[in-house]
């Protein structure tokens, strides 16, 4: 039985991932943890407060991180340094974070999956984007989410981006070079030349669509979150297999 603990755990994301774990035959949630935790329950399970406590309280053989960008970090360094392995949902990671999460999880001898998205049509729109950006390297980003979210652009359009310039070869000059723009920010962020819009409304849970240029036609690759059921599978799929890895997974394509 692989041990769970959810930090996170009264949020969207963290209270479905309480309810996924409940119903594994090979999993026990064994703690959920949330900094608005005090006295409060989620599916019949006592949430707590604080992190630590809670690792060398129950002793979990993984913990599900759904926090927030600006602490997720310095959960994972107690998560890993606690000899624990972890499966992470929180977006915002730099170069620099990744590099120290892997060289903590190696030193620990523990094993970190950080995944910008878990859902297997985000995972198939990002390899079939990447064979389409060979033949048709003009390409731009919209990636729409709910109005709660914290961070843009989202952790998937980031990857998708990363993805795409590897397939094109890097960067790839396109739009006007003298274009200007009457609001800053009208044409979004440029990575490698492609550019990247971000949508925040009500209404959505989280889309994002690939957008094709060439002479006479585009061709357009979407991809549509309906609910959070869809990203449990891959979540489950982590905890199974962080727990016989050892550093830093970036992706769940690697897991695939």
């Amino acid at each position: 039985m692989v041990k769970v603990l959810v930090n996170g755990a009264l949020g969207r994301m963290g209270s479905e991932v309480v309810r996924t774990v409940l119903n594994e035959k090979d999993m026990v949630l064994v703690g959920c943890v949330d900094i608005h935790g005090a006295g409060k329950t989620v599916e019949g399970q006592l949430v707590e407060e604080e992190l630590k406590t809670a690792l060398d309280k129950y002793k979990p053989d993984v913990v599900v991180d759904f926090t927030r960008p600006d602490v997720v970090m310095n959960n994972l360094r107690v998560i890993l340094s606690s000899g624990v392995n972890a499966v992470v949902g929180t977006t915002g990671f730099t170069k620099e974070d990744l590099a120290e999460l892997d060289a903590l999880a190696t030193t620990n001898k523990v094993g970190i999956l950080v995944a910008p998205n878990f859902a297997m049509g985000a995972i198939l729109m990002m390899k079939i984007a990447c064979e389409v950006a060979k033949y048709f390297p003009q390409v731009e980003i919209i990636e729409m989410h709910h109005d709660k979210k914290l961070d843009a652009p989202s952790g998937t359009a980031v990857l998708t981006a990363q993805k795409l310039a590897e397939a094109r070869g890097g960067y790839v000059a396109q739009g006007h070079p003298e274009e200007v723009e009457k609001l800053p920010g009208a044409r979004g962020n440029d990575y490698e030349g492609m550019r990247i819009h971000s949508v925040r409304l009500p209404g959505f849970v989280a889309s994002q669509e690939i957008i094709f240029g060439s002479a006479g036609e585009t061709l357009k690759i979407r991809n549509d979150t309906i609910n959070r059921e869809c990203y449990m599978p891959g979540v489950m799929l982590g905890c199974r297999s962080m727990v016989q890895k050892t550093g830093l997974v970036y992706g769940l394509d690697k897991l695939l």
